[in-house]
């Protein structure tokens, strides 16, 4: 693991940049840059770490970003517009921050001349409604014109295209990732898995939009975590894109609704509604590549991952 590192995370009070700042802190120095418009951070156990330097900052603002990533080693951009519904609600902010925002990270650490690893957040939506066993040399599917739900797709794609663009162009050492379903403890925002489970824990309407015969594979954070860690410190991944997934998590939404009911012995009632927008059929990874090149492999199912992600909503409540 690394030593001595001076890393910055955009979006540093998110649920996942929290999970890598626990296993970071202890031997690194953390800059954590975010808006707090969702916040993990601030009730975490690394909260107050000496370790631990928090920039309340907007990556729209170039100047302020460049002034705060100066002297420093490796750059996780983490921060951008995620969730259906905000994404619905807003869908100019979503094009904004996640292009223009990641057009000023990687311009920022250009600027700063980043040496070890620019890592940067894509989304395994850029593979369209119907992604089985995708690959990362798979066509990108970016939707019909008009539809918000590829609104963040098409916004994910484009800082894709231009992180490589950097790589290729001015050497800086781009990684991209591209997550699939990634959940667990201190997660907020929109995500069904924690919806799901805070809901079972109440033994509350559990509320499925569409016919929920959508399928997807989860993948636990610490796992998600652990991919994330090895694209930062492996030399061979730098100029690559992974998927970071678990594809032995492949369960449909129903399935999944019913399984958090099953592992946590609730009395939620499952509910449809209609479909917020045009839903992603199918949503499974190959993960050959991360095994391959990083030596990745998740560990957490499914039913594990829904105790351990209880457990932190219990002691939060």
């Amino acid at each position: 693991m690394i030593q001595g590192k001076t890393i910055f995370i955009t979006g540093g009070a998110g649920f996942i940049a929290n999970t890598l700042i626990k296993n970071y802190i202890g031997e690194n120095q953390i800059i954590a840059y975010d808006n707090f418009h969702r916040d993990t951070l601030s009730t975490s156990d690394v909260a107050n770490h000496k370790n631990l330097r928090v920039v309340k900052g907007d990556v729209l603002d170039l100047e302020d970003l460049t002034s705060a990533m100066k002297d420093v080693d490796i750059v996780i951009h983490a921060a951008g517009i995620a969730g259906i519904d905000t994404v619905i609600k807003d869908p100019v902010r979503t094009m904004r921050v996640n292009m223009m925002g990641t057009a000023n990270a990687l311009e920022a650490a250009k600027i700063n001349k980043i040496a070890d690893r620019f890592i940067d957040f894509s989304t395994s939506e850029i593979f369209g409604s119907h992604a089985f066993k995708s690959s990362e040399t798979d066509t990108a599917v970016s939707g019909s014109v008009g539809e918000a739900r590829w609104v963040y797709a098409v916004s994910k794609l484009a800082g894709e295209h231009l992180a490589h663009s950097y790589y290729k162009q001015y050497n800086l050492p781009v990684v991209t990732v591209r997550p699939f379903n990634v959940y667990g403890p201190g997660q907020t925002g929109e995500g069904a898995l924690q919806i799901f489970i805070k809901r079972a824990l109440k033994n509350e309407d559990i509320f499925i939009y569409g016919d929920g015969t959508a399928i997807r594979a989860w993948c636990y954070v610490d796992d998600f975590v652990d991919c994330l860690m090895r694209c930062v410190e492996n030399p061979k991944a730098i100029g690559e894109s992974f998927n970071l997934g678990n594809a032995r998590t492949v369960i449909t939404t129903l399935g999944l609704a019913q399984a958090v009911c099953r592992v946590l012995k609730s009395s939620s009632r499952i509910i449809f509604k209609d479909a917020l927008s045009a839903d992603i059929e199918m949503r499974i990874p190959s993960v050959s590549k991360a095994k391959d090149i990083l030596g990745f492999e998740a560990k957490v199912d499914l039913d594990e991952g829904i105790e351990r992600t209880a457990e932190y909503f219990k002691k939060i409540s």
